[in-house]
């Protein structure tokens, strides 16, 4: 079994490898001449959920994700900046890990003016942000943790990735309580 910051470090190159070239790319790649435009590689998602207390139970307890301090968006900030058309509303906060590089997942609900579902049927249906990748270190482990709590993945259930990419790596998919979909990404235990 692969510790999970290298699962995480092996999967992220999956898809670079049908790229480029290993011995090319480090060769290749040029160097920042600037200070980095960013201060953090670490991308937080926000996501409108029809239902907040079923989505964070879902989060929690079938992909284990551990649930940090909330936070209040007032109305005319949340309209001044774009977000919504004056409504307050209460972000929920769940993380993957610990410290300020950890991966944040924003979920939130407006009771009062719901939004309309999209089409979930495939990635491809609708457009927007279509699903979250979840590096785990034991597939067997996390796909077990998820049918304790009732999620099954979808299509094949747990399958090998494609021959062109790193052995004993598989891959599978489940769905949200709105049908967003989520893959784990990782080895079996051995």
């Amino acid at each position: 079994m692969l510790p999970a910051s290298s699962s995480r470090t092996l999967c992220g190159l999956l898809f670079a490898v049908t790229l480029v070239a290993p011995a090319t790319q480090a060769q290749d790649t040029p160097k920042p001449s600037a200070p980095a435009l960013y201060a953090s590689t670490t991308i937080d998602l926000g996501t409108v959920v029809s239902d907040l207390e079923k989505s964070a139970k879902w989060y929690t307890e079938v992909l284990g994700m551990k649930e940090l301090p909330s936070f209040e968006a007032p109305g005319e900030f949340a309209g001044k900046i774009g977000l919504s058309n004056k409504l307050s509303f209460k972000v929920r906060v769940f993380t993957l890990g610990e410290g300020e590089h950890a991966t944040k997942l924003k979920l939130m609900q407006f009771k009062t003016s719901p939004g309309a579902r999209v089409d979930q049927t495939f990635i491809h249906s609708s457009y927007g942000f279509r699903y979250l990748t979840l590096f785990v270190s034991d597939m067997d482990a996390s796909i077990k943790l998820a049918a304790e709590k009732g999620a099954k993945p979808i299509g094949t259930g747990v399958t090998p990735l494609p021959e062109g990419f790193p052995e004993g790596i598989f891959i599978a998919v489940l769905r949200d309580p709105d049908g967003n979909f989520v893959e784990l990404v990782g080895p079996k235990a051995k």
